[in-house]
């Protein structure tokens, strides 16, 4: 692992640096727009903009990589976030900012990309599962320590967006300099939504309802706080502390679904998702009790989506996941659009307290779609269910564009020992 790592290192300190870039904009617009007077509404339709970007992104940028390369691309999509950003500190408009949100949604996608197919393609099968994670822990990571960015200057004046430019900036050089080639890339065929609905009604709908509940978490999150919290470093902590619940439960949660099943998994998380909503709309902002009962919010709400892809793995035959992960991410991108959308209209509306409601709402939903499809169908045995790899929403477009789709997936084959005298079993079990 550690030499595949190696050989990685210039593109792990790269989207390092943009993942740090990405944790500071999302919180420091979402301030700035409060102090320019944006309403709340517009100020959701503003920030839903990252989220079609990158539904936009996971369906260009494979192309885009597949005719000029990883390099050629990456360093054209860092110019356009560094770009896109600048326009946020000179030009105060809603939708203006809008439009530069899609264009870094965009760049975003590709950085995803044009990352995960090179790790792919440096991993062996062995290795790929480890050095996968370690990239993820880095996207949290750098998302988290990017929070607390927002405090070296006032929201209010251009430092900051300068500071994110240069941060997208510095994370080129390494990609630009490694000696090492470019892997090759080619995409594999994709399952339709329809097909996959029809394999899995509760990955769809779950992973969906999910890229809601992240969307309106992260792209609501610093327009509640500003609202509620008062200090810059309060505010900084309060959407740090889902990152660090991310980071604290990701991998006990996964090492749970794997043993008893994903469906009560996904249950539980979701009641408590509600619950902790509840105590943190009844706790006083300025007690310790409400950022623990944020950090059990984020490592409920975060593992989510890690939940939702494996459950749709442990209904698929393994030649049809890598098709289906790129359906998985379009779905879960379009929740992520719409969820700050509707989330926002109703804190612009009524109060800012809709913000908990809101996502107490959508897992509300997932509980309940979840015990119907307990009761309306058989579960996957333990021992057939696919291996967890836990990781933040946004990361799995590497599943559909690894380097070589057909040798990724003959490795989940093996790893879950589904040789074809035991796939015949697996069928009739299910069946």
């Amino acid at each position: 692992m550690w030499k595949d790592l190696g050989s990685s290192w210039a593109i792990l300190l790269g989207i390092g640096c943009m993942m740090l870039a990405n944790g500071l904009q999302g919180t420091l617009l979402g301030v700035r727009a409060g102090i320019e007077g944006f309403s709340t509404f517009s100020t959701g339709i503003m920030m839903s903009g990252y989220f079609i970007g990158m539904f936009i992104g996971s369906l260009v940028a494979p192309y885009l990589v597949n005719r000029v390369g990883h390099i050629r691309v990456f360093s054209a999509l860092a110019s356009m976030a560094s770009i896109s950003i600048l326009f946020h500190g000179v030009y105060i408009d809603p939708w203006l900012w809008m439009t530069m949100r899609v264009i870094t949604g965009i760049s975003f996608a590709g950085f995803y990309v044009v990352t995960e197919s090179w790790l792919n393609d440096r991993a062996s099968n062995e290795t790929r599962g480890k050095v996968l994670s370690v990239y993820m822990l880095i996207v949290t990571g750098g998302m988290g320590a990017g929070q607390f960015l927002l405090n070296l200057a006032q929201p209010a004046a251009i430092d900051l967006f300068i500071l994110i430019s240069v941060i997208i900036s510095f994370g080129l050089i390494p990609i630009l300099l490694t000696v090492k080639p470019a892997p090759n890339f080619a995409t594999s065929s994709k399952m339709s939504v329809l097909n996959l609905y029809r394999a899995s009604p509760l990955a769809v709908i779950g992973n969906c309802l999910t890229g809601m509940a992240h969307g309106t978490i992260f792209g609501l999150g610093a327009i509640y706080a500003a609202a509620v919290l008062v200090d810059i470093k309060a505010i900084s902590w309060f959407m740090a502390c889902f990152l660090i619940g991310s980071l604290v439960f990701q991998w006990p949660v996964g090492f749970i679904s794997d043993r008893i099943g994903r469906r009560g998994v996904m249950a539980g998380l979701s009641i408590v998702s509600i619950v902790c909503c509840l105590l943190a709309l009844a706790t006083p902002t300025d007690s310790w009790l409400f950022y623990l009962f944020i950090i059990a919010l984020g490592g409920a709400a975060m593992p989510m989506y890690s939940i939702c892809i494996a459950y749709a793995n442990d209904r698929l035959e393994p030649h049809q996941i890598v098709g289906a992960s790129g359906s998985l991410v379009m779905v879960a991108g379009f929740g992520a659009m719409t969820g700050p959308i509707i989330i926002a209209f109703f804190m612009d509306f009524y109060s800012v307290e809709f913000y908990f409601w809101g996502i107490a709402t959508v897992f509300t939903v997932i509980f309940f779609f979840t015990l119907i499809r307990i009761g309306s169908r058989a579960g996957v045995a333990i021992e057939d269910q696919s291996t967890l790899v836990a990781g933040p929403m946004g990361t799995p477009i590497a599943e559909y564009i690894a380097p070589d789709s057909i040798e990724y997936a003959d490795a989940v084959a093996k790893h879950n020992v589904r040789d074809l005298d035991e796939r015949e079993d697996i069928t009739e079990r299910r069946l």
